[in-house]
């Protein structure tokens, strides 16, 4: 693809808001499109919403000047859940990105419109940020694939924070090899999937249930065979991940949220009051207690290389859809972030609305090789 025909595709598909704004590069090279709270030089980052200055960055986030030294051009900023702070992508304020295989469905957030943007042909591959699922939940809604590396794989100076010790930058592509390479280019860590053997995985027991039927059709495909393994307690390290989250952004907005709280959506405005109101010592002990969860997690994957499960609990929602979707798309996503494992998606071998899988392993290259295998081998449920 070139910046022409990315930017052409743009322009045909302006109904799906993927992009807040579009680059005026030239020259040849991997088309990327970023996340609009990654600092592009020469281009505003707005992180979806209306607040930060309206002056274009003076210099390249670390991860940009790295994938330039890999040859990749940008194509423009992508539309997002506003400040990173949801799952919908639903923007109050540049619309909601909407799902290309249903435009009256969410993309999923927070890293919608980088989701639409490869779904759609918009670019090669695209940048986003994970905080609770803010890359896995676009990825799985939207039939693309995903990685959220382990925690601090990659440089996050030069992004706009949601959860400071939560936060991580990862690539979405078309498939997981297009998404290995990505990776390799924003974190310098090569990744080889040659010779892909058959890895140990397993679902994690008690943790999923309470799906919808679509999801639930497309679970029992992939999962039949693979055995349970008793795992930490995913409403521990959901509710652990959530306290943490909501304290920080909430400590990051509060100027803005007290100033100028008319500048918000609602949900967003929410969000932060709710962190405000949060005992310190509620913050003290999620800290305390996630070192630990993290401990008992890597000790119960010391047998296995990866878990499998769902992405999501429900395929994408409407466009309408409120805050009642943000539990059961967050669901499996959220304790990830708790535990700080790479973790990649990859949509099920079925038809209809797209089904994410998630592959949460050890190691990135670890991670990324179960899921190039799955992806190999889910190609045979399809012919």
């Amino acid at each position: 693809m070139d910046l022409e025909q990315a930017r052409r595709r743009i322009r045909e598909r302006s109904d799906l808001n993927a992009f807040i704004s579009v680059s005026d590069e030239q020259g040849s090279g991997t088309v990327v499109a970023v996340k609009d709270l990654v600092d592009v030089a020469g281009m505003v980052t707005t992180a979806g919403g209306v607040i930060l200055p309206e002056t274009p960055a003076s210099q390249d986030a670390p991860v940009i000047a790295r994938i330039r030294g890999e040859g990749c051009v940008i194509v423009g900023k992508a539309n997002m859940h506003e400040f990173a702070y949801g799952v919908t992508s639903a923007n109050p304020h540049y619309g909601p990105v909407r799902n290309p295989h249903d435009p009256s469905r969410v993309a999923g957030g927070s890293s919608g419109g980088s989701a639409v943007a490869v779904a759609a042909g918009m670019c090669d591959w695209a940048i986003g940020s994970d905080t609770g699922g803010s890359i896995r939940i676009p990825s799985a809604l939207c039939g693309v694939a995903g990685f959220k590396p382990a925690f601090a794989s990659i440089d996050i100076r030069g992004v706009i924070p949601l959860s400071w010790s939560l936060d991580t930058l990862g690539p979405i592509g078309p498939d997981i090899a297009a998404t290995a390479r990505a990776y390799s280019m924003m974190a310098g860590e090569v990744v080889s999937l040659d010779d892909l053997e058959a890895p140990r995985l397993a679902v994690p027991a008690g943790w999923v249930g309470d799906l919808d039927e679509q999801t639930a059709k497309a679970w029992a495909i992939v999962s039949r065979g693979w055995p349970e393994i008793e795992f930490v307690d995913r409403e521990s390290l959901f509710q652990c991940g959530l306290t943490i989250l909501l304290v920080e952004a909430a400590t990051f907005h509060r100027r803005w949220a007290a100033e100028v709280p008319e500048k918000y959506g609602p949900d967003v405005l929410a969000h932060i009051k709710r962190g405000l109101g949060i005992p310190g010592v509620d913050f003290v002990d999620a800290a305390r207690q996630r070192s630990i969860l993290q401990e008992h997690a890597m000790r119960a994957m010391e047998e296995i290389d990866a878990l499998l499960l769902p992405a999501t609990a429900i395929v994408a929602p409407p466009v309408e859809a409120g805050n009642e979707v943000r539990e059961p798309l967050a669901r499996f996503t959220r304790p990830f972030n708790t535990t700080g494992q790479p973790v990649a998606v990859l949509p099920a071998p079925v038809e209809g609305l797209p089904v994410g899988i998630q592959v949460a392993g050890q190691t990135n290259a670890g991670t990324l090789r179960a899921a190039a295998w799955l992806e190999r081998e889910w190609r045979s449920f399809k012919q």
